[in-house]
């Protein structure tokens, strides 16, 4: 179901009562780019430590925005039933008052977006405003100075020529005389309104419908008495609520407490801070005590895909669509009674028979269908009888024990996913009890680089691979196959590194 600005209030209440009964929620994002070319080397690296990665993670996130945003509502009907309704929600920054967003674009993400048939007007025109918690502050701020300014080049030309009719009109009415101004948007609505009132101490203004403002003349003391009143449209209360948009309803999934499940979901978790919560801080280890904060219990569905690629007979695929369909197959999860029911809403029902990959609300979904049949696959390991086993999601939340709050930290990208854990020399694996020669004696595997600055590392492979492109600075044939070794072995060494980190390298959060 997709929801834009002009839908969202009315599908707040809803929204409101379903994440509440919710046993947990998916989650996915589209956003305007991914990795900053700015600055210079903010481009993931094989050797980016956790905190070094959260930087450059974080200073993309502060160049682009999101899209759109999905959110898949899972309903526990029964100990093995699932109701779905899924959301794709177009965001786009607020306008209102002091805030004007400069928005970034990627060529190669909107190309990308394009190709999946990512509808741009909708995110353009109808997109839901959000702002964070520093925003609101700074708007709730100029609503108690009454320092009320349009910032809006849009708006801005239409209160002027409301102001204009106004003081025109204004010189001649009388006491109780009223006027319409007519074709007006939401947001010109209410900028229209509060310059007015800043402006003229005795005029009064009440929004109608069909995008209409009335313009009352009024004395001081009358307007002092509307002012006070409980259903001025005006009020700072209701001005803050418009503004939040998007942000009231991650207030309200944030309150709920429910598992949030993701896939990859680094960027995912930057994103909701900065743009729902509040700037992203400096600090990596902040930024981890916020996010657990904000949900305490995270599930990567990339994390547990990748335990099941090694311990059980898992085609290595790559992308979120290809693992939900192998985990759909009977040859890796045979249908029991007790196998987990996951049935589409009625407002939700087009993603039943058909695919829409990098659509949010399709890959929310996703998330959280792997979710559910990964820890049934995890179950039905353990247990006798598949078909008596209690697959409550309560009992799945005790069979992912061990990753939750794990994110995925993506090392690099390879296509297949092998943990190492051997010693190698030339391509072959040795036994551990037999030296190997001092020019390529080292461990592949998480404790590889124990005691050693991935930094200094990084700098001496490319040293050496830097030195043996240029063959001619070797002096003899012996020089140069020595040379040519190390280099095979530091190549194997770094692609075993990207491998292993790439299958097991996870942010505890």
């Amino acid at each position: 179901m997709d929801v834009g600005a002009a839908d969202f209030a009315r599908c707040l209440p809803c929204l409101r009562d379903r994440v509440g009964r919710a046993a947990f929620l998916g989650l996915d994002m589209e956003f305007t780019g991914l990795h900053s070319a700015f600055p210079q080397n903010n481009q993931p690296s094989l050797f980016d430590s956790p905190a070094e990665r959260y930087q450059k993670v974080r200073r993309s996130v502060q160049r682009f925005t999101i899209t759109q945003l999905g959110l898949a509502i899972f309903s526990e009907e029964n100990s093995n039933k699932y109701v779905v309704h899924s959301y794709n929600f177009f965001l786009f920054p607020s306008t209102l008052g002091v805030m004007d967003a400069e928005l970034t674009l990627s060529a190669s993400s909107i190309q990308f977006l394009s190709h999946y048939g990512f509808d741009y007007n909708k995110f353009l025109k109808d997109g839901i405003p959000y702002m964070n918690e520093l925003q609101e502050k700074i708007l709730s701020q100029r609503l108690l100075e009454g320092s009320w300014k349009v910032y809006s080049a849009l708006n801005m030309n239409v209160v002027k020529k409301a102001i204009d009719e106004v003081t025109c009109w204004i010189a001649a009415a009388k006491e109780g005389d009223a006027m319409i101004l007519q074709e007006l948007s939401d947001s010109q609505m209410l900028d229209v309104q509060l310059v007015l009132r800043q402006a003229l101490p005795n005029v009064w203004t009440q929004p109608l419908r069909d995008n209409e403002v009335l313009v009352k003349k009024v004395s001081p003391q009358h307007r002092r008495l509307l002012e006070s009143s409980s259903h001025d449209s005006c009020r700072k209360e209701l001005i803050l609520t418009s503004a939040r948009g998007f942000t009231n309803l991650f207030q309200i999934i944030v309150k709920a407490k429910k598992p949030l499940v993701g896939h990859n979901m680094l960027m995912d978790l930057c994103h909701l801070h900065d743009k729902f919560y509040n700037p992203l801080p400096e600090s990596y280890e902040e930024f981890k005590k916020n996010i657990h904060h904000l949900f305490p219990v995270l599930i990567d569905t990339k994390t547990v895909t990748k335990s099941i690629w090694k311990n059980y007979q898992f085609p290595r695929v790559s992308n979120l669509l290809e693992v939900y369909e192998v985990l759909c197959s009977s040859d890796l999860n045979p249908m029991d009674p007790s196998c987990p029911v996951i049935d589409l809403a009625s407002d939700s029902v087009r993603y039943a028979g058909k695919a829409a990959p990098h659509e949010a609300a399709y890959d929310a979904f996703l998330c959280g269908s792997v979710l559910l049949k990964s820890a049934h696959l995890l179950l039905c390991r353990l247990t006798d009888d598949a078909a008596k086993a209690d697959s409550s999601f309560s009992q799945y939340l005790t069979m992912l024990a061990e990753y939750l709050n794990k994110v995925n930290f993506i090392r690099g990208g390879v296509s297949s996913i092998v943990r190492m854990n051997c010693r190698i020399f030339l391509g072959k694996m040795l036994p551990a009890d037999i030296p190997l020669p001092w020019l390529s004696v080292f461990e592949v595997g998480h404790g590889w680089m124990k005691g050693r600055s991935t930094r200094s590392y990084s700098l001496f492979v490319t040293l050496i691979l830097d030195g043996f492109q240029r063959t001619n600075s070797f002096c003899s044939p012996i020089d140069l196959s020595m040379s040519f070794v190390f280099c095979m072995i530091t190549k194997i060494t770094l692609s075993c590194r990207s491998l292993s980190m790439a299958a097991g390298g996870t942010l505890r959060m």
